[in-house]
């Protein structure tokens, strides 16, 4: 089983502009188990959009607030460095060991995320998003009805490492696909094989390099104009030094006349400095151009030669050259010509060749059976043991009956279409809601709430062997109440020993077991009504917590029955 990630990745604060009910806040996090309430309606759940969009989630005009130009979200990680390694590859900007992103939606709909300042896209935000942070709403939990989901969920808690497996179903797929080639070549194999010799034979009489025609190209261009060449080069060189007409003999003199005022104030003396920078440039110039004139010759049966070799790469390009553009398809052709002979050795050897390739294959297939077995045999053990401890943390959630199976259904090992990057198992997750009842796909069997509760205790079994940095779970307590709602929050709590646990809930008995407790407030002035997201004092909580209770916070018997909650907390 796979150890506990040493380094994780944690939400450190969330900056809200102008998204819904919330006109500005800021939310700093703590780590733990952090609880967010409030009454229905002012804004929990908006704080998880704003998470959202900061994640590379979808975003809509209508949720910019009423009266605003935009809304922007700003959400701080603190992240592990192989997480930013991958943030910096993707184009982003990592501070040290976090990082910032910033998503501004404007009312007009359109979009923009930063991530450490530097412009990125949606799509790769949510490409490393999963690494951040987790989020399990009532409407997200379905996703455990989907095979891949249930399979990356048991390969998580299994130390499933497809690297290996994955290794040699690649090398038999190559092998494969070869084959089916040159089945299909060896029905024009004569006329591919004397194009392809003519075109090695070619190659290795003209034996053509990288960038040669490019080269050659310089060569004749300079070649060709020497005469040119030599009247201007000689002609400005003569402008240059002449003592007659020596433009840097004019230069000298003023550089001369500026140096009887230089002193008299810092601002010239810069623009007298670069002068005399200026004009050092000027006489190296001078000194590369007399260098460059004093080589400079004709070679008539050099430039003849070059004409003739790019003649004859032009003609070899021409003829086997593939594509619209020269330099590439000069690039093309040397690995074309340079791969001939193979070609030619596959072709000659006929089904002899294939007959090889067959024995190859089947070798690798042997090795792709062997490591797709073994990785079926751990998820198998994986998946018995996954299943027990889940159905044993639902039956402390209210639902006593209820049986959590991974079942695990391996295509036949012996025919080769059967397997996938993935192996050969397909995964699905089977529920039976009561004593009796037929274990049924989960999403034909359990309400949305159950959903909720079953994702929860995959996410408190699963944490123990591979946990992410942090969890957000949003409704996760609906549906139950009481002695259930207490182990709802118990398991949050147990969750949050191995990760930050942020969960929203309406339930005075999951708030009860939060390390940090915030509320959103509504507040309304005339027509405007807004949120604020505030953190509890230890007085506060129990008058929130209250609240939750009974409706009214000032019943002095809901705040006993807080008290009393709150104490069963500490004393557990």
């Amino acid at each position: 089983m796979a150890s506990k990630k040493e380094s994780k990745s944690y939400l450190e604060e969330i900056s809200i502009r102008s998204l819904g009910v919330i006109e500005s806040s800021n939310i700093e996090f703590k780590t733990g188990l952090t609880v967010l309430t409030g009454e229905t309606g002012a804004g929990k759940t908006m704080v998880l959009t704003a998470l959202g969009l900061v994640l590379g989630n979808k975003s809509d005009a209508d949720l910019v607030r009423s009266g605003s130009e935009r809304a922007v979200i700003t959400g701080k990680f603190s992240i592990p460095k192989d997480l930013a390694q991958e943030i910096s590859a993707s184009g982003g900007e990592v501070d040290q060991d976090s990082v910032v992103i910033t998503r501004t939606v404007s009312s007009e709909g359109k979009s923009r995320v930063l991530v450490g300042g530097a412009v990125s896209s949606v799509a790769a935000v949510a490409a490393f998003a999963p690494a951040l942070v987790e989020i399990h709403a009532q409407s997200s939990s379905s996703k455990l009805t989907k095979p891949t989901v249930a399979r990356e969920l048991l390969d998580r808690f299994a130390g499933v490492d497809l690297t290996g497996y994955q290794k040699h179903y690649l090398q038999y797929q190559q092998i494969i696909t070869r084959i089916q080639e040159l089945t299909l070549q060896l029905s024009q194999a004569d006329k591919e094989i004397s194009l392809l010799t003519e075109l090695a034979d070619e190659f290795t009489k003209l034996s053509p390099k990288s960038g040669e025609l490019l080269e050659i190209e310089n060569q004749i261009g300079k070649l060709g104009s020497v005469e040119q060449l030599n009247q201007v080069l000689a002609q400005s060189l003569n402008l240059l030094e002449d003592e007659d007409i020596s433009a840097l003999n004019l230069l000298q003199q003023i550089r001369k006349s500026l140096d009887q005022i230089k002193g008299k104030d810092s601002a010239l003396d810069k623009i007298i400095d670069q002068f005399t920078e200026n004009l050092l440039n000027l006489q190296d110039i001078g000194g590369d151009l007399t260098s460059y004139l004093a080589n400079l010759e004709a070679d008539p049966a050099r430039f003849a030669a070059l004409q003739e070799r790019k003649a004859a790469l032009n003609s070899l390009l021409k003829r086997y050259g593939k594509g619209s553009d020269r330099d590439i398809a000069y690039e093309q052709l040397l690995i074309d010509g340079q791969g001939a002979r193979d070609k030619i050795a596959d072709l000659s050897g006929g089904s002899a060749r294939i007959t090889q390739l067959q024995k190859e294959a089947d070798l690798e297939f042997v090795e792709l059976k062997q490591a797709a077995l073994a990785v079926s045999k751990e998820r198998q053990i994986g998946g018995d043991k996954l299943s027990k401890l889940v159905t044993n943390e639902i039956k402390n959630l209210s639902m006593p009956n209820s049986q959590f199976i991974i079942e695990q259904t391996m295509a036949d090992a012996d025919v080769a279409k059967n397997y996938t990057p993935a192996g050969l198992d397909e995964i699905s997750i089977l529920f039976a809601a009561h004593s009796g009842a037929s274990a049924l796909p989960l999403n034909k069997v359990a309400s949305g709430g159950e959903l909720s509760r079953v994702m929860l205790a995959l996410e408190v079994v699963i944490a123990e062997a591979e946990p992410v940095g942090t969890y957000i779970f949003d409704e996760v307590d609906a549906g139950v109440g009481g002695k259930a709602a207490v182990e709802v929050g118990r398991r949050l709590a147990k969750l949050a020993k191995s990760a930050q646990v942020i969960v929203i809930t309406h339930l005075a008995q999951v708030a009860v077991w939060a390390d940090n407790h915030l509320v959103v407030k509504k507040s309304e002035n005339g027509s405007v009504t807004q949120s604020d997201v505030i953190e509890m004092s230890a007085e506060a909580r129990k008058v929130e917590i209250a609240r939750m209770l009974s409706g009214q916070e000032d019943s002095q018997t809901a705040q006993e029955h807080a008290t009393e909650l709150l104490a069963i907390v500490r004393n557990s």
